[in-house]
């Protein structure tokens, strides 16, 4: 082969090689604008866009506005969404509605929430009525919803 031929080739590959090999996508992080602590919901002034680019870290602010830091997210640091949970609707010591129903049978009582919990999470809670423990399930507006075993 010809010294021109062997460059030839060489620009072909060059041409061609991008193509077959996929390079990683980069994309910009979010980064926290001030101290975020943990159980905080971020809002839309907590978070803006980085030009590095960090693995597990979110790339868009719809992707963390309303939810909340399980740890503390420091200034200028990613935010990493695996530090990021549902906002807490329940909280530990809260009074909320407890709901059994079953059929046309509905009953509600006071309870006192035994922890923390989201909306679909479920979390202990403590009859006031009959100081019984339940476990029960979040609804939307913070209601604990009991079920029949």
């Amino acid at each position: 082969m010809t010294r021109q031929r062997i460059l030839q080739a060489a620009r072909a590959l060059a041409l061609i090689l991008p193509v077959l090999v996929p390079l990683p996508a980069l994309a910009e992080a979010l980064v926290t604008t001030r101290l975020v602590r943990a159980t905080e919901v971020l809002g839309p002034d907590d978070v803006t866009r980085s030009a590095h680019s960090v693995p597990g870290a979110a790339t868009q602010a719809v992707q963390v506005l309303g939810l909340e830091a399980r740890v503390a997210l420091y200034p200028g640091r990613p935010v990493l969404l695996s530090d990021l949970a549902p906002a807490a609707l329940v909280e530990r010591n809260q009074t909320v509605r407890l709901v059994y129903r079953r059929g046309g049978l509905l009953i509600m009582t006071e309870a006192r929430a035994l922890g923390r919990a989201a909306l679909g999470e479920e979390v202990r809670v403590m009859n006031l009525s009959s100081r019984n423990s339940l476990t029960g399930t979040v609804t939307n507006d913070g209601t604990v919803e009991v079920f029949a075993n």
